[in-house]
């Protein structure tokens, strides 16, 4: 037993000094990849207008004007969300206008009824949690005069949902394959999303999906390696910077930590 924490303890030592050196650019390169999936898609409807707004009346059979519509605010509202977040301005309303365009999404293009696409919206929904309780000042309990479960705070809660969340796009990832690499990336995988969401050695857990998840989406998600005329390119790509988007949130729990309502606090108290 002394060899596994003793382990355990040197890689926490190791991440600490990763962490500890890049604690200055850290908040801003999640921020960055966080946005990614918005940037990207905000740009998709500028270059592509006309083939969204083609896509949608013929989908809904809305007409050109709300087609219009529905392209124009998604082209707006990602696009000035991003840099809302990334000059760090009333970061409250531009998580609400990006969750709104997440939700929006949902619906228009029926991703309800398509477990895999939803898992990782609902991780997205996460990573945007966490942006808005890192620009958040510790508050007062949830209910006013109602006792609570150590710190219950709205930047805690928040967190906490945020790592709940995070922790679903692992889930589209397991594969049942009879092959030893898949088994273990299975395995890992699943150990490090629950340690992520319970809040035990948070920081580690996440650092350590970060690398495994930036591993798989180069590996599988490679859109550049595909010709531009192949729809397959459209699909990689978006799920490429949707994931990078989900590392981004993974790499804001590595610098706020997990939070008040976490194993990780409460060990502290023990």
């Amino acid at each position: 037993m002394n060899i596994p924490n003793e382990y355990i303890a040197k890689t926490e030592d190791v991440a600490d000094q990763v962490i500890r050196r890049g604690k200055n650019i850290l908040p801003t390169v999640a921020r960055l990849c966080l946005i990614a999936t918005f940037f990207e898609d905000g740009l998709r409807m500028y270059f592509q207008w006309n083939e969204q707004r083609e896509y949608m009346d013929m989908s809904w059979g809305c007409g050109k004007f709300l087609a219009t519509v529905f392209v124009l605010v998604n082209l707006i509202g990602q696009l000035g969300g991003c840099v809302m977040v990334i000059a760090r301005f009333k970061v409250d309303i531009a998580v609400g206008i990006l969750f709104f365009i997440v939700v929006l999404q949902t619906i228009a293009y029926s991703i309800l009824w398509d477990i895999q696409f939803l898992l990782r919206n609902l991780a997205l929904i996460g990573a945007l949690l966490l942006v808005l309780a890192e620009s958040r000042v510790e508050g007062r309990s949830l209910f006013a005069g109602v006792p609570t479960l150590g710190d219950n705070k709205p930047k805690n809660v928040m967190q906490l949902a945020g790592r709940i969340l995070l922790a679903f796009m692992f889930i589209t990832l397991i594969r049942f394959e009879l092959s030893f690499l898949q088994i273990l990336q299975d395995i890992v995988g699943s150990i490090l999303m629950v340690l992520v969401t319970i809040g035990y050695k948070t920081k580690l857990s996440a650092l350590i999906l970060v690398a495994l998840l930036t591993i798989l989406n180069l590996y599988h998600n490679a859109w550049w390696t595909i010709p531009s005329y192949k729809p397959l390119r459209d699909f990689l790509k978006y799920d490429f910077f949707q994931t990078l988007s989900v590392i981004g949130g993974l790499l804001m729990i590595v610098s706020l930590g997990p939070g008040g309502v976490s194993m990780d606090e409460h060990k502290k108290k023990w």
